[in-house]
């Protein structure tokens, strides 16, 4: 073979080889992925039981909504309708929300961790950003401080049905005491307290599955005795031997600094108790009004929507006993307790009777933030119910709103709720004057601790419509007649999310039409603060990943707001629609 023929012989063979150990390069790559995808199974392939494959749309759903209706959650846990869950998973802005166009989404996300149906149940996790939940104080001068926190509840899903957060504002709290806390929010299903009760069948004294309050509802002969803080049960057998619990009283489970202001009760079993001095025919019903109380939003949904639950069924044969009484705050809401029950309130602590009764209820029945589930509650009551039940607790004169036309003569009222040091209205002259234009009569009042809650509802309920940057002063809209509208203003700072949880859906489920106002960058006091570029307008997410006290002194301590009254024009329009036939 010549020299020529024999060279390229040998490169001829060189790439044959080339290409034989790259074929085989590509068979075993292949053949090793497709064993770790057998081996594996990772998450991203989803099966239904039938196995067959679903897409990812249809598998989230499968997992986490039912079909066009609700969350499915944990027993003892309320349904959420899927448009609620909508906006806080997804942190969109329905319910006629006015954005600025091209404005950037900038709400927290929810993070989930979705098991696929064939593999082995595990606890699946929300990563709530940033301290969503952080819970801080009602009350003025508060210093919280919080941090990320994962949320783990041993069911097949878990969903953030409650808002811990509170909202810090002077108005209405309590001059003489000012509260800090420092909470983490927890789903509890099960509790460290909870007595094993054997094969017993017998029903357990108290109920601790509920994740926002815990209570105990007994029947038989119950003794109350207040110098031990204690309610016993007289069990002349053994079926509850040595059954025991101890709780506070007061609907903020999980919140170990605002219990830590709560007395605590012990509930339990005795087959020697002590004698009667006080005898009742009605059942009695213990609850606490410490906590954050004295904080008009906390006033409400942790005790006035709980107490109104839990009590409203009795028509007013029910006795209260109240621990950790406070007679301002007993005073400032006495025609509400005055509504429920026939008998005046018994100081729990500050009482030297032994009083008994064939029922007693300790703790009261709560959901969700300022709402009510009327799958839960005792005969289905709604937010409807009670919005009913306030005004006629007042005796307010207006069921409902006038319709426009009804009397020519009569303007629509507009209530602006003003504020004097935090998320104030920098152009309120301006707003009033736009109103006015519209044709609304306008009424401008601050719901600030020396507002009497009397005079306040009575404002309130000759109002058709009401508006207000988001803070306390919106729980008055419990007053508004029925198919009245609210309004809430959200300050700038990826808050649409717990504007809507404390105020968007409650609203709703009252009956009322409420509409959710975002401001835009250019209707913000932070902009004289920060120059435009800024991260806290590119991304205001960012500072809930600090925790919730640099949101706090952030978005709602150091912002006002300056409205667009030529956008929030077409806001006050669409809300005159609410009132026509």
């Amino acid at each position: 073979m010549k020299p020529g023929e024999r060279s390229k012989l040998m490169r001829n063979l060189r790439q044959e080889s080339r290409r034989f150990r790259l074929l085989v390069f590509v068979i075993g790559f292949f053949l090793v992925t497709l064993t770790f995808i057998v081996v594996t199974k990772p998450d991203a392939i989803l099966f239904s039981d039938a196995g067959k494959k679903l897409s990812p749309e249809q598998a989230t759903s499968s997992i986490v909504i039912e079909e066009g209706t609700s969350v499915q959650q944990p027993d003892g846990i309320p349904n959420v309708d899927a448009e609620v869950m909508e906006g806080i998973v997804r942190g969109n802005n329905e319910d006629r929300e006015v954005k600025n166009e091209g404005e950037e989404n900038t709400q927290p996300k929810f993070q989930k961790k979705i098991v696929a149906p064939n593999e082995e149940e595990k606890t699946p996790e929300f990563t709530i950003g940033p301290d969503q939940f952080g819970n801080n104080n009602g009350n003025a001068g508060s210093d919280e401080k919080s941090e990320d926190k994962k949320v783990e509840v041993k069911h097949k899903v878990t969903l953030p049905t409650v808002s811990n957060y509170t909202i810090n504002d002077s108005m209405d709290t309590k001059p003489e005491e000012s509260m800090n806390t420092e909470a983490a929010l927890h789903f509890r299903t099960n509790d460290p307290t909870e007595p094993t009760l054997g094969k017993s069948s017998t029903k357990p004294l108290c109920d601790f599955s509920n994740f926002r309050a815990n209570v105990c509802d007994m029947e038989g002969d119950i003794v109350i005795h207040p110098n031990s803080s204690s309610i016993l049960y007289k069990d002349a057998g053994s079926s509850r031997k040595n059954e025991q619990w101890k709780i506070r009283p007061y609907p903020r489970k999980g919140d170990d600094f605002c219990l830590s202001h709560t007395s605590e009760l012990t509930v339990k079993s005795t087959p020697d108790p002590p004698q009667c001095t006080k005898h009742h025919n009605v059942p009695i019903l213990i609850f606490s009004v410490t906590g954050y109380t004295g904080n008009l939003f906390h006033d409400f949904t942790d005790v006035m929507v709980p107490l109104f639950t839990t009590a409203n069924q009795f028509n007013g044969e029910v006795q209260f006993v109240i621990s950790d009484m406070m007679i301002w705050w007993v005073r400032k809401y006495h025609k509400v307790l005055e509504a429920l029950s026939n008998y005046p309130v018994i100081d729990f602590h500050n009482d030297n009777e032994v009083h008994c009764s064939k029922r007693v209820i300790v703790g009261l029945h709560a959901y969700m933030e300022f709402t009510i589930d009327p799958k839960l509650a005792p005969n289905n009551y709604t937010m409807v119910n009670f919005n009913a039940f306030m005004r006629r607790a007042y005796n307010l004169k207006r069921d409902s709103v006038t319709v426009l036309g009804e009397q020519p003569s009569k303007k629509p009222r507009l209530l602006i709720i003003s504020r004097k040091r935090t998320r104030t209205f920098l152009n309120l002259n301006e707003i009033v004057e736009m109103a006015k234009d519209i044709g609304y009569e306008v009424i401008v009042n601050e719901a600030d601790v020396s507002s009497r809650i009397e005079e306040m509802a009575k404002v309130v309920n000759s109002c058709d419509v009401m508006m207000g940057v988001h803070g306390a002063g919106l729980t008055n809209c419990v007053f508004l007649p029925r198919n009245g509208t609210l309004i809430q203003i959200v300050p700038w700072g990826a808050l649409d999310w717990i504007s809507k949880i404390d105020f968007g859906h409650p609203s709703t489920q009252m009956g009322l039409n409420y509409m959710h106002y975002s401001i835009g960058i250019d209707e913000s006091s932070l902009l004289e603060q920060y120059p435009r570029d800024h991260e806290i307008f590119k991304n205001p997410v960012a500072f809930h990943n600090r925790g919730f006290d640099v949101v706090k002194q952030t978005f709602m301590d150091k912002q006002n707001v300056k409205l667009d009254v030529k956008r929030f024009r077409g806001v006050l329009l669409e809300a005159l629609d609410h009132l026509t036939p």
